[in-house]
């Protein structure tokens, strides 16, 4: 009678199979601990490193990223000593999924601590009451400047959102052959143009009707409309590309014709993505600097006329209180991290609005 031996290969994968079944598991909590760990051992590095005077001064972000990156290799080769090397490697793309994730997150947060701990020192009624008229050194405030970024950026909205949206709407829906091509290219041609030249492009256009050495706040709403017009047209037109189709073939059933349906049924149900790249677009804009340099240049005083003289915003306002600082260069600088807080908050507070008028104005499913 004929028997079988196994073969060498065959008792390996039987031993490995085994093995991948037997492995141990690392603790749920294991890779919290190995990063805070790992957290740890580069801040000592760090301050070993600053006693021995190589670096000045503690930095904890370089240290914290720093720390991820040996995070990732720790949890490898932890892993691979408890678990095995498939689940390993496993860990390990996880890992440098979170690391990555990580990483991005540190600059943004330490971002944003560095301009509320900055910005906290003029966030007074003062900043929010008074302008910079006959202030010299400390004193002032940004109020001129808020008010010129609140006009210019709704005017520039105004301009922009009609011409992107119609845009838009005859790209998805009636734009065929050589014109619809022609747009798409030149929109996403503007889409990466430099913001100064939106703003020679706007002071040019002035200087032909008010003559050389215009500044005036409509300027500045032109320039940024022009930047604010493809990411208007991009935004909606991928909105407006989710509307299944089955919801415009319904309409054109009951003898709904296309402009009505376009107006009852696609653009109600693409509302809630709609409104978010419109604030998109204008959080995009509204921290523009040298397209307004040119265009609506700089002042120290209250002006409500988009029409009539200097209208200053918020990113120049910072800008010309760094560079230009005075006797008293720390309220200059203080006035300039405030300008900046300030900002920050209000486009937080246009992408809360945006929240609150897509969730107002989103189709109800429901009866």
């Amino acid at each position: 009678m004929a028997t079988t031996t196994p073969t060498t290969s065959g008792v390996r994968r039987e031993s490995q199979a085994v093995n991948t079944l037997t492995t141990g598991r690392l603790p749920k909590g294991a890779p919290v601990i190995i990063l805070i760990g790992s957290w740890i051992i580069m801040g000592v590095v760090f301050a070993l490193l600053q006693a021995a005077g190589v670096t000045e001064g503690f930095n904890w972000v370089p240290a914290l990223i720093l720390g991820t990156v040996l995070y990732a290799a720790l949890v490898f080769v932890v892993a691979m000593q408890v678990e095995g090397i498939r689940r390993a490697k496993d860990r390990v793309v996880t890992t440098l999924v979170g690391s990555a994730f990580i990483i991005a997150l540190i600059p943004l947060v330490s971002l944003l601590i560095t301009v509320v701990t900055a910005g906290s020192g003029r966030f007074d009624g003062d900043f929010f009451t008074q302008s910079m008229r006959n202030v010299v050194g400390a004193g002032g405030g940004g109020l001129h400047a808020i008010v010129g970024t609140v006009l210019m950026t709704a005017f520039a909205a105004v301009i922009s959102v009609p011409i992107g949206l119609l845009t838009a709407i005859y790209l998805v829906e009636y734009g065929t052959g050589r014109l619809a091509r022609a747009i798409t290219f030149f929109v996403d041609v503007m889409t990466g143009i430099p913001s100064i030249v939106a703003g020679l492009f706007a002071y040019a256009l002035f200087v032909i009707f008010f003559g050389e050495g215009v500044r005036m706040g409509a300027a500045g709403s032109v320039a940024l409309a022009v930047l604010m017009i493809p990411v208007v047209v991009r935004s909606t037109e991928e909105m407006l590309k989710l509307v299944p189709n089955e919801l415009r073939e319904a309409a054109y059933a009951l003898g709904v014709p296309k402009w009505l349906t376009i107006l009852k049924v696609v653009l109600p149900t693409s509302i809630a993505g709609i409104t978010t790249g419109v604030m998109l677009a204008i959080a995009r804009i509204i921290g523009e600097t040298a397209p307004l340099l040119i265009t609506a240049g700089f002042t120290a005083s209250m002006n409500y006329n988009l029409f009539d003289g200097r209208m200053q915003s918020l990113p120049v306002f910072a800008y010309s209180s760094y560079v230009s600082q005075g006797t008293d260069a720390a309220a200059y600088i203080d006035r300039a991290w405030t300008s900046a807080l300030t900002l920050i908050l209000i486009v937080m507070a246009l992408n809360l609005l945006a929240r609150l008028i897509a969730r107002i104005f989103a189709p109800k499913l429901g009866r």
